[in-house]
C-alpha cells in the first residue's frame, strides 16, 4: 500500500508538470486549429535559459529565495522570446495554407531548435546537472515522501492553470480569444485584431511552459534537449485526452497520464520500459468511446 501510495503521488507530480505545457498545446490548438509540436521545445529551451542564469549570471551562493524567481523569469522570457519569433516568422505566413504546411513546418521548427540547443549550449551534447534551486528535504505524510520540489509543482501548476482559465473566461483579451476560436471571421469584424490575440497566446502558452522548465529542472535535476521532445509528446497526449482546447481538460488530462506512467512502471507488465505504452493505450482506450476527450466538445467550439 505504501509502494501504491507512492507511485500515485509521483505520478501526480509528474502530471502537474505536464500539464503546463499541454496548456500551451491547448490553447494555440483552440486559437489557430493548429498542433505545434514545436512547443515542447520551448519548454525545453527555457529549461536551458533558466540553467545559464543560474550558472553564468546569478552570483556564486545567491539564496534559493531569489535564484529561483530569477530562473523563473529568465525561462519565461526565452521561452517567449522563442515561441513569438517561432509565431511571427514560421506560422503567420503559413497562415490560410493547408493544414498540413504548419505542421510540417512546427516538426522542422522543433528539429531546429533542439539542434541549435546541442550545437551553441556549452555542455549540451550531455545531460546537463539542474540547480536544485529550492529547498531541500521532503514532506512525510505517513508512508509517502514528496520532495519539496514535488509539492512546489503540485502547488503551483493547478494554481497557474486556474489563474488562465480564469483569465481567459473574464478578461478582455481572453473574450478576444474565445471569439477568435469560435469565428474568426466575425471576430475580425467584431474589431478584433486576430495578429495580436494569436501572439498572446503563444506568449501565455511560452510563460507556462518556462516556468514549468524550471520546476522540472529543480525536480529532476537533470535537463537535454530532448526533454522538450519527451515531455512535449505527453503533454500533446495530455491535451487530446482531456479535450484539445480545453484548459481544464488539459490539466486533467495530464494527471492522468502522470499517474498512468507511474502507476504502469511499477505494476504493469514490462514496469518502466513499457510505461509509455499504457499511456498511449489509455489514450486510445478514451478516445473509443469519447473521440472528444474528457471535457471537449462534439462540436469543436474551443476555450
Amino acid at each position: 500500500m505504501a509502494t501504491l501510495a507512492q507511485q500515485i503521488v509521483n505520478g501526480l507530480v509528474l502530471g502537474a508538470l505536464i500539464g503546463l505545457i499541454a496548456l500551451g498545446y491547448t490553447m494555440v490548438y483552440g486559437i489557430v486549429q493548429m498542433i505545434n509540436f514545436a512547443h515542447g521545445e520551448v519548454f525545453m529551451v527555457g529549461a536551458f535559459g533558466a540553467h545559464f542564469t543560474y550558472r553564468r549570471l546569478l552570483p556564486e551562493g545567491t539564496p534559493w529565495y531569489a535564484a529561483l524567481p530569477a530562473m523563473c523569469a529568465a525561462a519565461a522570457v526565452v521561452s517567449v522570446a522563442v515561441a513569438a519569433a517561432m509565431e511571427r516568422l514560421a506560422y503567420r505566413p503559413l497562415r490560410g495554407a493547408h493544414k498540413l504546411a504548419p505542421l510540417i513546418t512546427a516538426l522542422g521548427v522543433s528539429i531546429l531548435l533542439q539542434e541549435v540547443v546541442r550545437v551553441f549550449y556549452p555542455g549540451a551534447t550531455a545531460p546537463l546537472a539542474f540547480p536544485r534551486a529550492f529547498a531541500d528535504g521532503h514532506l512525510v505524510v505517513g508512508p509517502v515522501m514528496v520532495l519539496w520540489t514535488g509539492v512546489l509543482a503540485l502547488v503551483v501548476a493547478p494554481l497557474l492553470a486556474a489563474v488562465v482559465h480564469v483569465y481567459v473566461e473574464r478578461s478582455r483579451l481572453g473574450r478576444a480569444m474565445r471569439a477568435t476560436a469560435q469565428d474568426p471571421d466575425t471576430a475580425r469584424l467584431m474589431g478584433i485584431n486576430l495578429d495580436r490575440v494569436i501572439l498572446a497566446t503563444f506568449v501565455i502558452g511560452a510563460v507556462l511552459a518556462g516556468v514549468g522548465a524550471v520546476l522540472y529542472g529543480i525536480h529532476y535535476t537533470q535537463i537535454d534537449t530532448a526533454i522538450g521532445f519527451q515531455n512535449g509528446i505527453f503533454a500533446f497526449t495530455a491535451a487530446v485526452l482531456g479535450g484539445i482546447g480545453n484548459i481544464r481538460g488539459a490539466m486533467l488530462g495530464a494527471l492522468c497520464i502522470g499517474l498512468v506512467k507511474s502507476l504502469a512502471g511499477q505494476y504493469a507488465w514490462g514496469g518502466a520500459q513499457y510505461d509509455y505504452v499504457w499511456v498511449f493505450v489509455l489514450l486510445i482506450l478514451v478516445l473509443m468511446f469519447r473521440p472528444q476527450g474528457f471535457l471537449g466538445r462534439p462540436e469543436g467550439v474551443r476555450a
